[in-house]
């Protein structure tokens, strides 16, 4: 069973979007590991928002467009709301790092970023099975993998705040950390946010 008629583009338009997300999410780790924080990493950081952005406004104007949808109108929209959210949650790390000129190491970092592109990458796996329903049990047991991976980004979250506050002594320092780490949980969370929208739609199918 198919959620839009074949001759539209919403699956088509979700998918991009994964797309572009898991793109991003790639890059800022890609910044993370290489510690390169330059005016060009956050100017490719800003291009790859924007190109979400248009890939989001674009399907907006399609749902206004389409008098009937198979799943409700507010899923889709607040399914397409929180996966940009993703992309400018990972703008905003990417630039807040930028900002704060980051030039020191940090494990922590490149650990929680590799969990939010683990997270991101099985949010677009769903994403990609969302156009038939006869995978929905995929679909809900990649719902729980992506809380999993939610739970160990809020541990690591915890241990690395929890250090900070042990080892830093500088108080601006740690108010810099601090605010990193927590846009990236943002980014995290955003995601799980997305899983619980896509575990409502394949349980009103059902």
């Amino acid at each position: 069973m198919r959620l839009f008629p074949k001759e539209e583009n919403f699956f088509k338009y979700l998918e991009d979007l994964a797309n572009k997300v898991e793109e991003g999410g790639r890059f800022l780790l890609q910044m993370a590991e290489h510690l390169d924080y330059s005016d060009a990493k956050a100017n490719r950081l800003k291009e790859l928002e924007h190109e979400a952005d248009v890939i989001t406004h674009t399907t907006y104007a399609k749902l206004h467009k389409t008098f009937l949808t198979p799943i409700d109108r507010e899923d889709l929209y607040a399914l397409l709301n929180k996966m940009d959210s993703i992309m400018d949650a990972i703008e905003s790390t990417g630039l807040c790092i930028c900002m704060y000129k980051v030039t020191k190491y940090n494990a922590e970092i490149i650990e929680q970023v590799k969990i939010l592109l683990q997270t991101i990458q099985k949010g677009k796996e769903i994403i990609f099975n969302l156009h038939d329903m006869k995978n929905s049990q995929r679909i809900l047991d990649g719902c729980v993998e992506i809380h999993t991976l939610e739970n160990a980004g809020d541990t690591v979250m915890r241990n690395t705040i929890k250090n900070l506050f042990i080892k830093e002594k500088d108080a601006i320092e740690l108010l810099k950390w601090k605010e990193i780490f927590e846009r990236i949980e943002e980014a995290i969370d955003t995601c799980d946010t997305v899983s619980n929208i896509i575990e409502g739609i394949v349980l009103k199918q059902a």
